[in-house]
């Protein structure tokens, strides 16, 4: 793995807004006071979801949060690649290279990044997207994908082509509405052409029952 360094530009500060604040108290009932530097990887994913990465001020908001050496916050940040350590654009675009992504023509997709976009981890002159290569997400029967990441969340959008993910990427720059998913029009991973699962109920959620999460009070929904 190459070395990861932090931004050259950094905030002179950072804050947690009110909305991270709730998910980072919601975190920290999970371990005992003792404990709580294992909240040290969902308090960075919580600071890059507000603001697209994470910035040095944030690592040590971070550790005098938890208590512990900023070293370690730094370990950890520059360690797992999932964190930005400098500035996106309002889409992030992880494009899926591994073999079975390969094979099945994510270097179409990677062409039309490296076209529309530029090289990766740099910013699109309009503002809205960064692209980089990554290994494989776990969808390989849905390949060739991207994970896109930007403020309503991380959904993959899987059986792309050239052609498909170029009205992708100008239905994000337009700022329309985008289907996350396959884009072959299956359901998750099922054959091309077949419908097994004709009951949306089975996959919906909708079966789902509630169940109070440990140590939060809160309640969630898990399969029935």
């Amino acid at each position: 793995m190459s070395v990861r360094r932090l931004a050259k530009d950094q905030p002179e500060s950072f804050a947690f807004n009110k909305k991270s604040e709730d998910e980072i108290k919601f975190w920290l009932a999970k371990y005992p006071e003792e404990k709580k530097a294992s909240a040290v990887i969902p308090m960075l994913w919580i600071a890059q979801k507000q603001e697209g990465w994470v910035c040095e001020p944030a690592l040590r908001e971070i550790a005098d949060r938890l208590e512990m050496p900023y070293i370690r916050v730094y370990e950890v940040a520059t360690f797992y690649t999932m964190f930005n350590l400098a500035p996106v654009g309002e889409h992030l675009i992880q494009v899926c290279g591994t073999t079975p992504c390969m094979l099945r023509g994510s270097d179409e997709l990677i062409s039309v990044c490296k076209n529309r976009i530029g090289k990766q981890h740099e910013i699109s002159e309009d503002g809205k997207f960064t692209w980089v290569e990554v290994e494989c997400m776990g969808a390989c029967a849905n390949a060739p994908m991207i994970q896109l990441a930007n403020k309503d969340g991380d959904h993959y959008i899987e059986d792309l082509d050239a052609e498909s993910f170029e009205k992708l990427l100008d239905d994000l720059a337009a700022g329309k509405k985008v289907k996350y998913g396959p884009q072959s029009g299956r359901n998750a991973s099922e054959p091309h052409g077949t419908k097994v699962l004709t009951d949306e109920s089975l996959y919906d959620g909708s079966r789902a029952k509630p169940v109070t999460l440990p140590n939060t009070g809160k309640s969630d929904k898990a399969e029935g």
